[in-house]
């Protein structure tokens, strides 16, 4: 009847390998908490099937998209004997997201400090893991200046997303970004962290910046003064079948 379509995120559109990984990732969550609870055998051999499950979910969203293992069935069995032994007792245990800390840095001339990874030679603002005790501005400030020698004030946040949902990882993680000036220091970039590290314009940027589409306007205006806006991930209906 006429040229009626799904809407985005309706369940009879195709699965993504991005949906099943996540889906793969919180099932295995769910399963990895309830045996880090659990006293219960039988209970817990019912989790360990659900990280069975969550583990073939996983190798089908590899296989959309084209990473192809030479035996899928022992990677999966392989995946969830790594996810058994990962499981802690209580409440160290209870799986969350691990947490990311992002410092977007602007200087006197509007422009953005970037660095080359090393790990992956794309060009992104310094992040890292969070630090156990630091303050998430504290991890920034800290990032900052091991990473590229400059120092830095945080300003305000900038940016709380769901890695996962915004698919630029495929670990579960909370990035939280921050918006910071530089105070001093001279550029020196970290030997084992970064290839290359610089200031930039907007028509100056390095090739590739990672998932520059999604950040970049947003870290150009807070740097200008032009925006206060906090970038976050709004909730989602349905969670498991909406972008």
């Amino acid at each position: 009847m006429g040229d009626e379509r799904p809407a985005p995120g309706e369940p009879d559109e195709p699965v993504t390998a991005a949906e099943l990984h996540r889906w793969s990732e919180t099932l295995a969550s769910i399963a990895r908490t309830g045996l880090g609870f659990t006293g219960n055998r039988f209970e817990a051999e019912r989790y360990e099937e659900i990280l069975a499950v969550a583990a073939d979910i996983r190798v089908a969203a590899d296989l959309l998209s084209d990473e192809r293992h030479p035996d899928d069935t022992v990677r999966a069995h392989d995946l969830r004997a790594a996810w058994v032994r990962a499981v802690g007792a209580g409440v160290p245990g209870y799986v969350t997201p691990k947490v990311a800390v992002g410092a977007v840095v602007g200087d006197d001339q509007g422009r953005l400090l970037l660095i080359q990874r090393a790990d992956s030679g794309v060009w992104l603002y310094p992040t890292g893991w969070a630090d156990v005790g630091y303050s998430p501005s504290e991890v920034a400030i800290k990032e900052v200046r091991e990473e590229t020698g400059i120092r830095c004030e945080v300003v305000r946040p900038l940016a709380i997303l769901d890695g996962l949902r915004a698919g630029f990882s495929r670990v579960p993680l909370y990035s939280l970004v921050f918006l910071c000036r530089a105070v001093g220091g001279e550029l020196s970039p970290h030997p084992l962290e970064c290839l290359d590290a610089g200031w930039f314009s907007e028509d100056t940027l390095p090739t590739p910046v990672a998932s520059y589409d999604r950040w970049g306007r947003v870290a150009f205006d807070a740097i200008a003064g032009l925006s206060d806006h906090v970038e976050f991930d709004h909730p989602r209906n349905p969670v498991w079948r909406s972008p």
